[in-house]
């Protein structure tokens, strides 16, 4: 790219983030720092993270890094201070790296001392505090995750519990309901568990969400590894109405050529697959560079792992002018892909559009 490359400032460049769990979004330095407080009181037996996980070590595969890091977050993110403290770093960070939009998602978990219901509360209430005092800087929504593993009476009351916190959402001037936090569910976890279309046993959740009365979004993990590639998970990930699609990663041509065909985004995490060993040939073998040239899908850049991989929105986009040579134009037009895939609205999008072409 030369100079025009090394001259663009990608932290200022407007973006959207679609793609990011909000556990796997907490810096080890904000674990060290809850992990401070719950030493001090006696809450916690585990080593300093900053020791177990230093900053700056980002040489991790997933089998190795994801059950150490889960138990710290899901030990020390138990209790209101801890969560307050987690949502409002995270959201901290992406402002600061430039971020217009972002939709956070979160499987929605009880731990010793709040239920579910109560967790998810409390996201939302802090991610309103936190826009009251940032004005339109940056948009919050958040999306509620079915894990694989899950059975169908949990999934069914994740929806439920989406319903029931949208419907108490106050209205907008015209008297829709476009201003809800939560817009959309998610199926993530482990993409080993149910291969082969077993996941078609949520179909009565999954497959309904899009439908009236809940009116929900919908973006589902495909092809994340080979297990989780087939044919038939993609026909019924297909039936389910999905808006985007993750990772993308092990599809075949017959499947590739669908997707095309539906004219789906596709959330692109280069950073996390990469240093995950999850995709061969490096940067410059990633299969961005694939669906970029490929007429109708629109490609949305996401972190997905930043506290793993320690890769911030604006260096996916600089990774991917460094290695697929693009230049400032086809940049901006990558970052503005995203906006008509966007679960937040009309008004939302028209917001984006006022920003991201100016």
């Amino acid at each position: 790219m030369g100079s025009q490359e090394d001259a663009m400032d990608y932290i200022a460049l407007p973006k959207i983030e679609a793609s990011t769990p909000r556990p796997e979004r907490v810096s080890r330095r904000t674990l060290h720092e809850i992990w401070l407080r719950k030493k001090a009181a006696g809450e916690t037996d585990l080593e300093d993270p900053l020791i177990v996980m230093p900053d700056g070590k980002h040489d991790y595969d997933l089998k190795t890094f994801f059950p150490l890091f889960s138990s710290y977050i899901y030990n020390l993110l138990t209790d209101e201070e801890s969560i307050r403290h987690a949502i409002t770093t995270v959201l901290d960070d992406f402002l600061a790296d430039g971020v217009v939009y972002l939709e956070l998602r979160t499987t929605p978990r009880a731990t010793a001392r709040i239920s579910a219901e109560a967790y998810v509360r409390l996201l939302l209430d802090a991610m309103r505090a936190w826009e009251a005092l940032h004005g339109d800087a940056m948009h919050v929504r958040l999306i509620l995750s079915v894990d694989r593993r899950h059975d169908l009476a949990t999934a069914e009351s994740i929806l439920a519990l989406a319903a029931r916190l949208r419907s108490e959402a106050p209205p907008d001037d015209d008297g829709s309901n476009a201003g809800a936090r939560i817009v959309a569910l998610d199926l993530c976890g482990d993409p080993t568990a149910r291969p082969d279309g077993q996941v078609a046993v949520f179909t009565p959740v999954l497959g309904a969400a899009a439908r009236a009365p809940h009116g929900l979004g919908l973006t589902v993990h495909f092809a994340e590894a080979e297990a989780s590639g087939s044919r038939a998970e993609l026909d019924v990930l297909l039936d389910w109405r999905p808006g985007r699609l993750g990772h993308v990663i092990w599809e075949d041509e017959e499947a590739r050529r669908e997707i095309a065909r539906r004219g789906l985004c596709l959330e692109l995490c280069l950073s996390c697959n990469v240093q995950a060993g999850m995709v061969r040939g490096g940067f410059e073998g990633h299969h961005f560079g694939h669906w970029r040239g490929v007429d109708g899908p629109r490609l949305s850049l996401g972190t997905d792992d930043v506290g793993v991989f320690g890769s911030p929105l604006s260096n996916e986009y600089r990774l991917v002018a460094q290695h697929f040579d693009l230049d400032r134009g086809q940049i901006c037009a990558l970052a503005r892909q995203a906006i008509d895939s966007i679960f937040g609205g009309e008004a939302e999008k028209q917001r984006l559009r006022d920003i991201m072409w100016t």
